[in-house]
């Protein structure tokens, strides 16, 4: 069985390329060998993340919960969860978007200000916004 979630989260000190690196490397690392896939959202300026995760609902719900005792975050908040016929993100280990270098328009398009605030937004609306910047190519794939 397929699920996909999406959390957001605050991170607890900045967010700098170190720590996204850091995030990015281990997601490579061990995603694949239990077939997770992902995005992980970065707004550098708002400490905030935003990430979709999709596999197999007992590894997804095992990361999840690991995620929610990783002292690198807080506030971690469930923002969707479904079960799904098919990946959306399969091409990605995990791709990362840094929101920080996106046209505002877009995010605009599904927030009520110019600046993601995915703690104000609902899962599907969350969702959309991701679909969007796969479309758009603003996805950067790490995978090696």
């Amino acid at each position: 069985m397929l699920v996909r979630l999406l959390y957001a989260s605050r991170a607890v000190g900045d967010i700098g390329a170190d720590l996204i690196d850091e995030i990015l490397n281990r997601s490579q690392a061990h995603n694949p060998e239990h077939g997770i896939t992902g995005v992980l959202c970065v707004y550098e300026s708002g400490d905030v993340f935003m990430q979709v995760l999709e596999g197999g609902r007992e590894q997804v719900n095992r990361l999840y919960n690991n995620l929610l005792r990783d002292p690198r975050h807080r506030d971690v908040t469930l923002l969707d969860y479904a079960e799904i016929d098919e990946r959306r993100f399969a091409g990605w280990r995990m791709g990362r978007v840094d929101l920080g270098r996106i046209n505002m328009s877009t995010v605009l398009k599904y927030s009520e200000r110019p600046r993601l605030d995915p703690f104000a937004i609902s899962g599907r609306v969350g969702l959309a916004l991701l679909e969007e910047l796969i479309s758009t190519a603003a996805i950067v794939s790490r995978n090696p």
